[in-house]
């Protein structure tokens, strides 16, 4: 799976690394700034609560080719 994550359209209120701290990362400021990279399927569920826990819907994904 690839996750993309719009570190412009982020607000900081870290629901995805609440949900998925063994995914995503904030930077020193409390932004997810991640951009793309892939997930392996050990880590997809958790990839996608932190997906849908995101209120600006910054994060996307896609399976990956």
């Amino acid at each position: 799976m690839r996750i993309d994550v719009n570190g412009e359209v982020c607000m900081g209120h870290a629901m995805c690394m609440s949900v998925a701290p063994e995914v995503y990362e904030l930077d020193e400021f409390g932004y997810n700034r991640m951009g793309a990279f892939a997930v392996g399927d050990d880590r997809r569920d958790a990839a996608t609560r932190g997906l849908l826990a995101c209120p600006e819907q910054a994060i996307t994904a896609e399976p990956e080719a």
